[in-house]
C-alpha cells in the first residue's frame, strides 16, 4: 500500500467505511446506500452525492473496481488493495474499542 493511499484512507471517515464494508459483495451505488442505512439502522443516509463522488474516487484509487452494468447500474466490488485499507481500519477500530474497554 503506498503512501497517498494511507495517508488518504487511515484513519477512514464513516462513508469511505460503510462504503467499503458494504462491497464486500458486489452492490451498486443505490444498493449501498440502502445496506448502509440497514447496518446503522437508520442513524447514516448516504447522499447521491457524497455516494457516487466516493465510489468514484474509490474506484480512481483502486480500492473498488467496476464489474458490470446491470439495469444501468453500475455493479462495484471491493479490491485487494481496498479490503487491505478496510482490515487496516478494523484494527484500528478495534484497537480504540479495546482501550475504552480496558479504561472503564
Amino acid at each position: 500500500m503506498d503512501a497517498h493511499i494511507r495517508k488518504v484512507y487511515v484513519p477512514m471517515t464513516e462513508t469511505g467505511f460503510y462504503i467499503l464494508f458494504s462491497l464486500r459483495k458486489e452492490n451498486h451505488g443505490y444498493g449501498v446506500v440502502q445496506e448502509v442505512e440497514r447496518l446503522t439502522n437508520g442513524e447514516i443516509r448516504l447522499a447521491p452525492g457524497t455516494m457516487y463522488g466516493s465510489l468514484s474516487k474509490m474506484e480512481n484509487d483502486k480500492l473498488i473496481k467496476f464489474v458490470r452494468e446491470e439495469d444501468k447500474r453500475k455493479i462495484y466490488v471491493i479490491t485487494e488493495l481496498g479490503s487491505e485499507v478496510l482490515d487496516l481500519e478494523l484494527k484500528r477500530i478495534k484497537r480504540l474499542y479495546n482501550t475504552i474497554k480496558e479504561a472503564e
